[in-house]
């Protein structure tokens, strides 16, 4: 890296905090530490153009998890397990909400669906059937019932006749709100710098000597934001999903408003300046899709088409625009992990594929973290 003793100066000299990953964990992070102490030097790093796991590259759900997912999960996390997840999840998204404003993300409360398919006769009776359970146990977070069912009113083919509805759930813009956020950060002199991807560190006396492929620098403090990336460096129990989605040309007229989830949430739509957006899929390579590598399988993709041609669109004629993927977080339990590592190191990683409900929250506890 051939820096200048300028860029050496300015942005790699008397570093107090360095956060490693730009996404939403890493920027509150960053904002945060920033109200705390606000003469020091933080600076993030980033080793993509822009961050390059789901921050920017997610469905923009502003949701907390559907009927199915959360009856699934209860099955391996007690049941204050499952709420206090939930709880976390909507208060990172009113936190998110509050720090960047409905406007600038794009906060659009639609509501959210989850629809069965024909062959799913055993999910959607158990949906229908523990739907007042779980209204009763997430009355302590809402005061309110959060699932009632709806007849379809979009035309899908192949599904139950009831959808299940939750008026808590909305969309968002992704890549506004990450504008929103990059810039809210800049304007409060937090230094972010892209393409730089941490080797590896070593914790010394008075700090963390972080290495950056042939060039190191010292900084008081080093948190890691990284979700899905965080298992080589920091030894945690992280896995990286893959996440494969697409995305529809233009489509006249279209009716489709809300975000929707099938299949336990391991597919999930929604409507976007009048295209359908399509993702998911990883359950039919579980093996294949626990990657680092961004990119798309034919196997994958061509499930996701299938399910826009008999499914969600079977009236209608589409062409598909553009696909991409991400990389989420994973592990054997959906509660995040916020810890120090060591005296001056520290993660907020594994969010469980809800980042953007959560990241908002994650940064700011990864940020009290520090003394």
């Amino acid at each position: 890296m051939n820096f200048s003793y300028w860029e050496l100066k300015n942005w790699f000299t008397n570093v107090d905090f360095t956060i490693v990953g730009s996404g939403i964990v890493g920027l509150h992070c960053a904002l945060a530490l920033r109200e705390r102490f606000p003469e020091s030097k933080i600076v993030v790093l980033e080793k993509g153009v822009l961050p390059q796991g789901a921050s920017t590259k997610n469905a923009g759900f502003a949701c907390f998890g559907s009927l199915s997912e959360i009856l699934d999960d209860l099955k391996s996390h007690s049941e204050e397990e499952v709420i206090q997840l939930i709880q976390k999840r909507w208060n990172g998204l009113q936190l998110l909400r509050k720090n960047l404003g409905d406007e600038a993300i794009d906060f659009k409360p639609f509501g959210g669906y989850e629809l069965f398919l024909q062959s799913d006769e055993n999910s959607y009776n158990e949906c229908l059937q523990r739907m007042p359970f779980v209204n009763d146990i997430l009355k302590s977070v809402f005061r309110n019932e959060v699932f009632t069912k709806e007849v379809d009113r979009f035309d899908f083919k192949g599904i139950h006749e009831y959808l299940i509805f939750n008026p808590y759930e909305a969309q968002i813009d992704t890549g506004k709100m990450m504008h929103a956020l990059l810039k809210k950060a800049t304007a409060n002199n937090i230094l972010i710098l892209n393409q730089i991807e941490v080797m590896a560190f070593q914790e010394k006396t008075d700090g963390v000597k972080v290495a950056l492929n042939e060039f190191s620098f010292t900084t008081g403090k080093l948190l890691f934001a990284t979700n899905g990336f965080a298992a080589d460096l920091t030894n945690n129990q992280v896995k990286p999903v893959r996440a494969q989605v697409l995305i529809t040309n233009p489509i006249p007229d279209l009716d489709i408003k809300g975000t929707f989830h099938l299949d336990q949430g391991y597919y999930y739509f929604r409507n976007i300046d009048n295209r359908i957006l399509l993702g998911g899929g990883r359950n039919l390579d579980f093996k294949g899709e626990t990657t680092t590598v961004l990119g798309q399988t034919e196997l994958i993709q061509n499930r996701l088409e299938t399910l826009l041609k008999e499914v969600i669109l079977p009236r209608t004629e589409f062409t598909v625009a553009h696909r991409w993927s991400g990389i989420m977080g994973m592990g054997s339990s959906k509660r995040p992990i916020v810890e120090q590592l060591s005296t001056h190191v520290f993660c907020g990683v594994r969010l469980g594929g809800m980042g953007v409900a959560i990241g908002s929250l994650i940064g700011q506890e990864l940020a009290d973290l520090v003394n």
